[in-house]
């Protein structure tokens, strides 16, 4: 018999969108549960790559250090064609983005993920299956398959469905999800290379016909550890051929034939790719003589590239590979999950703590679909022709691949612009900065350190002069939007309130360098323990620089890193009185 309990959101599947959707809940004080059908992880490296982006968000998390440390950085691609080495692509980033592009396999970073996950009181629970779910206004009821055989029914107030391109919530949702299948088959393999190629390099070699077309392709990314790395190249024809398939890793679908969703996607069931098939590749393609050797895993991969129609239907949501497929070019997919469920969470958070209505997450569908759109596009036109099949600049280029410049200036919740039409307006994403200072620092700080750990909005007042009485004002009217900032009983408060303060460094134009300054005097920074709230200075303009404010001005940071309001700060109460609409939420 099904026995009933109760959560706030019930999340299905723990992969790398479900586990981040967890911690970002859990963060904000909301009940979660976290059920994921396999048994253990799954230590293939399916997802590699690592944004810029994703790391800023996992910094605001306190999660970014332990990434760091297990990841290893890549510093950009070697492309040979026909065996002639073409011009290197430099993964380079303007110097105000803190971080650069990072490889680490995916159970690595699901490891990490539920480590800090369980640190907040959350654990998974394995080899537990979603078998149904209905939902009415006041929640969900799902019924659960639970590792001891039993089923389990529950009541929970949201559902968020992150598991994968055959998802059983997009299913019984009755999402669509169209799309087609790429014809080709890829092998992976994760192998250490003897080569003599420069560490952090990834390698595309291909071949091309006497028509241009590409007719055999390897690829190889780096991997934590010695000449290690995560290959990929058309699968060998002897492994697509009917016959018994072996036991291979069916992290997504089926065991072995083909998927009975007919979506055609991830790791297959077909007979698992040997070493010397490996190898073969290798020997034909790879721009020095290598041997491989010490394979951890092998398998089969297809491609397909699909979208829903909807992000979501009343109480149930879906992200990640259960919204989005697409070729992995770029390493766009898993960074955009987590996008995916960090824009999702704050949201329902917010809607759980009763601080704003239900509106409000419909303003998720209105923000990461149309990103879900441009990905899948992006990535199919790369797959097809490379890169240079969008005729951007290296600069624009580099920061839509760290997927820097993902913003919502055209959805639901940006308020009014203030400023300069090229500045970070609302919905864009909020610069990160250097060369902050503080009373009790004796370091420089960046934006990050000031804004990481604790969850919900934060305010920052720019003050060109940090004795303008404006920021006292700000700071009063701020202390009111109790929606935004003070959780129910128990959960975790949201708003914080800091000012930057400057030295009477006008704002610069974009591009322009800032040298960096000694730290302030004593005298310098007692400037901000006056002020109202926890005071900085901008010691080299760097804030000023990249935000562009016009005198005293005021910045709403959102919870996932964008921009949420612009303002002068003698306008504040009509800002977030702005603001708080957009949200739905009371002021």
């Amino acid at each position: 018999m099904a026995h009933t309990r109760s959560t706030d959101v019930l999340i299905v599947g723990a992969g790398p969108v479900g586990l981040s959707a967890a911690a970002e809940l859990a963060r904000h004080g909301v009940r979660v549960r976290l059920v994921e059908r396999l048994p253990a992880r799954l230590l293939y490296a399916k997802a590699v790559g690592v944004q810029p982006r994703t790391l800023e968000i996992w910094d605001r998390m306190g999660l970014a250090r332990r990434i760091m440390e297990a990841a290893v950085p890549l510093h950009g691609q070697l492309t040979y064609v026909n065996g002639v080495e073409q011009p290197r692509m430099e993964l380079e980033l303007p110097p105000e983005v803190p971080y650069g592009f990072a490889a680490l396999p995916q159970y690595e970073t699901e490891r990490l993920l539920e480590e800090y996950l369980a640190g907040l009181g959350t654990a998974i629970e394995r080899e537990t299956e979603l078998l149904s779910f209905s939902q009415d206004p006041d929640g969900v009821t799902a019924l659960l398959r639970t590792a001891a055989g039993g089923e389990e029914e529950i009541r929970a107030g949201y559902l968020v469905g992150c598991d994968g391109a055959h998802s059983a919530v997009r299913k019984g949702l009755g999402l669509s999800f169209e799309g087609g299948a790429f014809p080709t088959s890829y092998m992976l393999a994760d192998v250490e290379a003897d080569w003599d190629l420069p560490a952090g390099y990834s390698v595309r070699a291909s071949h091309r016909a006497a028509d241009g077309t590409v007719d055999d392709l390897l690829v190889c990314v780096p991997l934590p550890g010695v000449h290690r790395y995560r290959l990929s190249m058309p699968a060998a024809p002897e492994l697509l051929a009917d016959g018994p398939a072996a036991d291979g890793p069916a992290a997504d679908g089926p065991a072995a034939g083909a998927p009975a969703d007919g979506i055609a996607h991830g790791l297959g069931g077909e007979r698992l790719p040997e070493l010397s098939q490996i190898q073969a590749v290798v020997d034909r393609l790879a721009p020095r003589p290598s041997v491989l050797s010490r394979m951890r895993w092998s398998s089969v991969f297809r491609i397909s590239h699909r979208i829903v129609d909807r992000y979501g239907e009343g109480r149930v949501f879906v992200a990640g590979d259960a919204a989005h497929i697409h070729p992995p070019t770029g390493a766009q997919g898993m960074n955009t999950g987590i996008q995916d469920a960090c824009n999702l969470a704050w949201k329902l958070a917010l809607v759980l703590r009763g601080s704003a209505g239900p509106a409000l997450l419909t303003s998720y569908d209105a923000e990461r679909r149309p990103v879900g759109e441009e990905v899948v596009g992006r990535t199919v036109r790369h797959a097809a022709h490379g890169v240079q099949a969008d005729p951007d600049d290296g600069r624009t280029l580099m920061l839509r691949e760290a997927q820097l410049l993902i913003g919502y200036r055209d959805g639901p919740l940006a308020t009014t612009p203030y400023g300069p039409a090229d500045a970070p307006q609302p919905g864009d994403r909020a610069p990160d900065c250097d060369g902050l200072a503080a009373p009790l620092p004796a370091y420089r700080m960046r934006l990050l350190d000031v804004l990481r750990g604790r969850p919900g909005h934060a305010v920052i007042l720019y003050l060109p002069d940090p004795t303008d009485p404006v920021a006292a004002q700000a700071a009063a009217e701020l202390e009111g939007a109790r929606a935004l900032g003070a959780g129910a009983p128990g959960r975790a408060p949201g708003l914080r309130t800091v000012a930057v303060a400057g030295q009477g460094i006008e704002a610069l134009e974009p591009g322009t360098p800032t040298a960096r300054s000694p730290l302030p005097s004593p005298a310098d920074v007692s400037a901000v323990v006056e002020l109202p709230v926890p005071g900085y200075l901008d010691t080299a303009g760097e804030f000023a620089r990249l935000y562009r404010p016009q005198g005293p001005t005021g910045f709403i940071v959102r919870p996932d890193g964008q921009l949420g309001a612009r303002f002068p700060l003698h306008r504040t109460k009509e800002a977030l009185a702005e603001y708080c609409a957009a949200l739905s939420v009371p002021a």
